[in-house]
């Protein structure tokens, strides 16, 4: 008895080093990946925050306006990824099944870009509509006209991306990424500034930077997946005009709460800005760099909540509910101790994180000053901030999606909103006010989460038709 006890024992140990070592193999890459597209954006800020406060805050308020649409849109093309997983982990008709949801992703795009550029190259009226001075609405709408054309490549690219991940080959991801850090700060930095022979373009310059860098990453993803031997066997791009009502909508079945949850959590994020608009211009600029380091550091567990996807997603085609526990918890676990040290990391030295972004001139001392307040509480909400995104991961490979978006609403919307506007404008805390709420909110989604990963098997979360 004592020697099947230990041979069980010892082999579970086996089944949790391995699902470790292939989290790890799948996450590490995703982690960089969006760790390096972060940077893309992050440079964006650095650039806006050299050309002045105002111009950040301007190009910051548009930015978190485009983020929120981008992410909804972004989710609904995520659909795909616990989808090619699941095929992928049955087997059976796998790369019919794939090509198929990739090309009614395609589709999705082609109905969605439309109406959302024509929103973004007006986006200067819903500024002014959401109480921005003139200024901050004019020039916001400026970069936005700009940058608004970026959003096609980098959603392909993102879509391609998902496919590569389930796949389980998502490197190629990492060093296009890497290459678009480069390749943006040179194109924007010269743009922005006129250098090599360009126009000054300041705010347009920006905008045109990142639109040419996404054309050029979603290119070079596309001319890989059609000539690597592995991928090319899909024929992603084959017959893709042929439109798919069923799995169209399945995709949009699954997809529509992922994106709403993706909304509503930079939704509010998103409105904090505005918040901090009504505020004053240094409370927006501290905000945006604060919100920045933040988004650095949530890198790693958004890779580490999409690799438990697919991870999930795989052991849920199976059947295996043994598999989806380990690669569930394996991923949560992770996430929270990366996120434990980045939270003392925050708490020790603000200042030079913020000084990063800012110049450490007179001009700057009060914004340096605010962020640096704000960094202190992003530091305490870290823990949270990653169990919330590993959570709906985990739950999405299940396919279980709706729950998420109600938890989302409410923890975000009806908790965070709530008590940060209270402080904010009620007990006159203004941004630190504002802050504190969103940390609540990113709370309550967490537990949660968590509470119904806990529950999945109750709630027949793993009985998998």
């Amino acid at each position: 008895m004592d020697v099947s006890s230990a041979l069980a024992d010892s082999r579970t140990a086996r089944l949790w080093s391995a699902e470790l070592r292939a989290t790890l193999s799948l996450a590490w890459p995703l982690i960089l990946a969006n760790l390096t597209q972060q940077l893309i954006q992050a440079t964006d800020v650095l650039l806006m925050g050299w050309l002045g406060a105002t111009q950040l805050a301007a190009a910051t308020l548009a930015l978190n306006l485009t983020w929120t649409f981008n992410l909804f849109l972004f989710g609904l093309v995520t659909a795909c990824s616990p989808m090619m997983a699941r095929a992928l982990g049955q087997r059976s008709n796998a790369v019919r099944d794939v090509r198929r949801t990739f090309r009614a992703g395609l589709w999705l795009l082609v109905f969605a870009l439309p109406p959302y550029w024509l929103l973004l190259w007006n986006v200067g009226e819903l500024m002014r509509a959401l109480g921005q001075s003139e200024e901050l609405a004019s020039q916001g709408q400026t970069f936005l006209r700009a940058y608004m054309w970026s959003t096609a490549p980098w959603l392909l690219f993102q879509l391609l991306r998902n496919f590569v991940s389930a796949l389980e080959r998502p490197r190629i991801v990492l060093w296009l990424s890497l290459f678009g850090i480069a390749l943006n700060a040179l194109v924007s930095w010269s743009l922005i500034f006129g250098h090599f022979g360009l126009p000054a373009l300041g705010l347009v310059g920006g905008g045109v930077g990142t639109t040419l860098t996404w054309m050029m990453l979603c290119a070079a993803l596309i001319a890989v997946t059609s000539s690597d031997r592995q991928f090319r066997r899909f024929h992603l791009f084959g017959n893709w005009w042929r439109f798919d009502r069923q799995r169209i909508l399945e995709m949009v079945h699954l997809g529509l709460p992922i994106g709403i949850t993706m909304a509503l959590e930079m939704g509010v994020f998103a409105l904090a800005a505005y918040f901090m608009g009504w505020i004053g211009a240094v409370a927006v600029a501290a905000h945006a760099v604060a919100l920045q380091i933040a988004a650095v550091t949530f890198m790693v567990p958004l890779g580490l909540g999409q690799a438990a996807t697919v991870r999930v997603g795989l052991a849920a085609g199976r059947r295996d509910e043994a598999g989806i526990t380990r690669a569930g918890w394996t991923a949560w676990t992770l996430g929270v101790a990366f996120m434990a040290s980045m939270a003392a990391v925050m708490w020790a030295v603000p200042y030079r994180l913020v000084t990063l972004f800012l110049a450490e001139s007179p001009a700057n001392l009060v914004v340096i000053g605010l962020a640096v307040t704000f960094l202190k509480v992003a530091a305490a909400f870290q823990l949270v901030d990653g169990a919330q995104v590993i959570g709906a991961g985990m739950l999405r490979g299940l396919h279980d999606t709706r729950w998420p978006l109600l938890f989302a609403f409410v923890g975000y919307w009806v908790v965070g909103l709530g008590i940060g506007t209270w402080l904010a404008f009620g007990a006159d805390w203004k941004g630190l006010g504002i802050w504190i709420g969103l940390a609540s909110g990113l709370a309550a989604v967490a537990m949660l989460m968590l509470v119904r990963w806990v529950m999945r098997d109750r709630l027949g979360l793993t009985r998998i038709v």
